[in-house]
């Protein structure tokens, strides 16, 4: 008998300025609460999570200004769904205690990192506890980088 390999995740959208921007100090994988139409979109894959955020209001977990495009095989318009709503986030109680205890911090913020399907083919989103990255951060991550890659080739070369 063979075991049968777990699928690969489906990366509908990704924020890849948010390890740029900020210090992700802990990550958190969460369900989300989505329409029919904003799920056939998402798996198109021309969402956008960049200039979203989490936010905690009311005891409950919100996902802020995600752009999820309406479905274009759509042929009524008038059963799509708005594009730029607020989303619920499905978290554990714990795990929202966690999270509001972190964002309580000075400095710290929700970033949404991922939006993704899983193996079994549901929508999750990657939320990350972040502090920002101030400019002199931000070079001496880009030096790091450059020195890695500077290194790697130097190596391959000899």
């Amino acid at each position: 008998m063979s075991a049968k390999k777990p699928a690969p995740q489906r990366i509908a959208a990704e924020n890849r300025k948010a390890r740029h921007n900020y210090f992700i100090e802990d990550s958190l994988e969460c369900g989300i609460v989505l329409e029919g139409s904003e799920v056939k979109a998402l798996r198109e894959g021309r969402a956008n999570i960049a200039e979203s955020y989490a936010s905690i209001e009311g005891g409950e977990l919100w996902l802020i200004n995600s752009y999820i495009p309406p479905f274009s095989q759509s042929k009524d318009r008038a059963f799509g769904h708005e594009e730029r709503r607020r989303r619920k986030l499905l978290v554990k109680r714990g795990e929202l205690a966690r999270l509001f205890k972190g964002v309580g911090r000075e400095g710290m913020t929700l970033v949404p990192l991922k939006l993704y399907f899983n193996d079994r083919g549901v929508a999750k989103i990657e939320i990350g506890i972040a502090r920002g990255k101030k400019m002199a951060d931000k070079r001496e991550t880009e030096k790091k980088r450059d020195w890695a890659r500077e290194k790697a080739r130097l190596l391959k070369q000899s």
